[in-house]
């Protein structure tokens, strides 16, 4: 099918998806679930692919072994794959659900595992999020109350589980990779729990976003995922200038150098330095009794957090530690 052949929805994916293979210039490897955003990915990657216009691809459909049926459901989209020139092999993957942190965010992390290890050295893993998906993120990381990086919501790039992940969809509506599946005359698969009302995402996804688009008008996805760039150029700039402030991995942290910095910046020292110390994700409740061994100093004993350590004050820095009251005591 050349180019004038494509239909605009098939055209809008194909030219979003071709710069991101152009400039990659080494294997690709497609996440593809079968519906309809990974779906049109993929589609738009055989395509380049068969006219030479892309590297040499292949997809990878993950079966979280979920659902009765789950394998029948991943051989179907290997099928249609095929028929589109598109190898597919599937890459089983066990969940295992965190109580604190839900099924949701283990079959993330369960998914995210299984492709970087069935990807070859070199490659681009390419996953099929959209600018829905950006906008749901956003109002996700709104309704938990975080901050400014939780509003950057998904990255463009990023690198996990030592392998590299790239999102060429961001910019499109999933409208469009819906319409352009059925110009290609693919059977997409809907994953049940897309429509399982138990899941916040899916709340946001059915309820709260049409009824965002229906009482302050169109656009409101846009409007988030604009929020999405600019709040990411913000949180990577202080990032970025945080990192030169924090001490080195193993030192202490000086409590007057946190205090004079602006707070912007003393939040993210702080949290750098306690996840290098191997505090694992230290919300910001942590991050606040943390604070006031600093602002509020009366000779505490110490802040006990994640993973069984403990901060304590002494002799005017902050140590990380195992925790224990008998072996730590603080400024006196």
């Amino acid at each position: 099918m050349a180019r004038r052949e494509l239909s605009p929805a098939q055209l809008a994916v194909v030219q979003a998806v071709e710069p991101w293979l152009r400039e990659a210039a080494r294997p690709i490897m497609v996440a593809c679930s079968g519906g309809p955003d990974s779906m049109a990915l993929a589609l738009a990657v055989a395509h380049l692919t068969s006219r030479g216009r892309a590297p040499v691809a292949d997809a990878v459909v993950i079966d979280h072994q979920l659902q009765d049926g789950s394998a029948v459901v991943a051989q179907r989209v290997i099928d249609q794959l095929a028929r589109h020139g598109l190898p597919a092999r599937v890459q089983r993957v066990r969940v295992e659900a965190d109580p604190e942190s839900g099924m949701e965010a283990a079959a993330r992390e369960a998914r995210y595992a299984g492709l970087a290890a069935a990807a070859r050295p070199d490659t681009l893993i390419v996953l099929g999020h959209t600018l829905d998906d950006q906008a749901e993120t956003v109002l996700l990381g709104l309704a938990r109350g975080s901050g400014t990086r939780s509003l950057a919501g998904m990255r463009e790039r990023l690198v996990a589980n030592g392998a590299e992940f790239g999102r060429p969809l961001l910019g499109l509506r999933r409208v469009v990779t819906a319409e352009a599946c059925h110009d290609w005359q693919v059977t997409v698969w809907h994953d049940p729990h897309n429509q399982d009302k138990r899941f916040t995402r899916v709340r946001v996804r059915t309820s709260v976003l049409p009824t965002l688009e229906a009482e302050l008008g169109p656009g409101i996805a846009e409007a988030l995922a604009r929020t999405a760039a600019l709040a990411m150029a913000d949180a990577d700039e202080l990032d970025a200038q945080a990192s030169l402030l924090r001490p080195a991995c193993g030192e202490p942290l000086p409590v007057e150098e946190l205090r004079r910095l602006p707070e912007a910046l003393a939040s993210r020292v702080l949290r750098g330095w306690l996840v290098a110390e191997g505090v694992p994700e230290p919300s910001y409740r942590h991050l606040l009794a943390v604070r006031s061994l600093v602002d509020d100093w009366h000779g505490q004993l110490g802040v006990d957090l994640p993973a069984g350590k403990r901060v304590v004050r002494r002799e005017g820095v902050l140590l990380v530690a195992p925790g224990g009251r008998a072996s730590l005591r603080g400024d006196r």
